[in-house]
């Protein structure tokens, strides 16, 4: 419940922000009448992502066992693409959000009202497409249906009420710090969800190496205990990993959490250090 409850905190934050971001804009240059198509653009775009989860869970039933994994196996892996993608955009553009935004919505206002509420269902549907594909991704990794959904929707519950109140100024996030946290901790999960889906290409019979074990702590971590339960529900871990899952675990880690920490951690541009004394000396006489 955890890792969902993240996901659904750290997406619906982003989309609150973009809702929050769009909508405080036209109030405040006075374009109150573009409201309703922003909102507008949102609700096709929260629909359009419910549908789409609707669509990943009740689609392959029905499929042999086969083709339900394999489905599940490359969902997993183009989850995992999105979310790092995801992840890598928003530590590298969140202080720079708010103009880009404002810049975008400016344009599509110059165009017509359409192309506001075009802007605003891309900006939003984004984020919940992305939500849903990964928490469809964690939901099947699982290998449960209800508790991870409960998290994502108290996170996404959660994320609407800050973004509320951080539009009306009662709150204030610091946002560096929390999409470097999340950040650093999501690609964990997904690392989690690239192993289980390469475990769904094993038993689909697409990758082998299925009955290769790296390591089997079941007898230490059982399935269902507490911890055992924790690993699998918030990083996708299994108690008896395929040396493949290993591998892929590990080589997606490793240079994505560095490459990450060292861009979204790094400190700001050096401050300009002042000139020796001999060299103002020599402007100042050029002057």
């Amino acid at each position: 419940m955890l890792a969902n409850y993240l996901i659904g905190l750290r997406e619906g934050l982003e989309a609150a922000l973009v809702v929050s971001i769009l909508v405080a804009y036209l109030v405040r240059t006075d374009r109150r009448g573009l409201l309703r198509q922003v909102w507008f653009g949102v609700g096709v775009a929260a629909g359009v992502s419910i549908g789409v989860g609707a669509i990943l869970t009740l689609g392959p039933q029905g499929l042999s066992f086969e083709a339900q994994e394999a489905i599940g196996g490359g969902l997993s892996i183009v989850a995992v693409g999105l979310i790092t993608w995801m992840i890598f955009w928003m530590g590298k553009t969140a202080r720079h959000l708010k103009g880009h935004l404002e810049n975008a919505l400016e344009n599509a206002i110059a165009v017509g009202k359409g192309a506001v509420v075009a802007m605003a269902l891309l900006a939003v549907g984004r984020e919940g497409l992305e939500t849903a594909l990964f928490l469809w991704a964690g939901i099947t990794a699982a290998g449960s249906t209800w508790v991870p959904i409960v998290g994502a929707s108290l996170g996404i519950a959660t994320a609407v009420g800050l973004g509320f109140l951080m539009y009306k100024g009662a709150v204030k996030v610091n946002l560096r710090v929390f999409f470097q946290w999340t950040g650093v901790f999501l690609i964990l999960v997904a690392g989690g969800v690239l192993a289980y889906g390469v475990h769904d290409l094993q038993e689909a019979g697409i990758l082998p190496g299925l009955n290769t074990l790296a390591f089997d702590i079941s007898g230490a971590v059982p399935a269902g205990s507490v911890h055992g339960t924790l690993l699998k529900g918030i990083f996708n871990i299994s108690p008896q990993t395929t040396v493949l899952e290993a591998v892929a675990w590990v080589a997606y880690v490793v240079p994505v959490m560095w490459l990450f920490v060292r861009m979204a951690f790094r400190s700001g541009p050096p401050r300009p250090q002042p000139a020796p004394a001999a060299s103002r000396d020599l402007a100042a006489a050029g002057a």
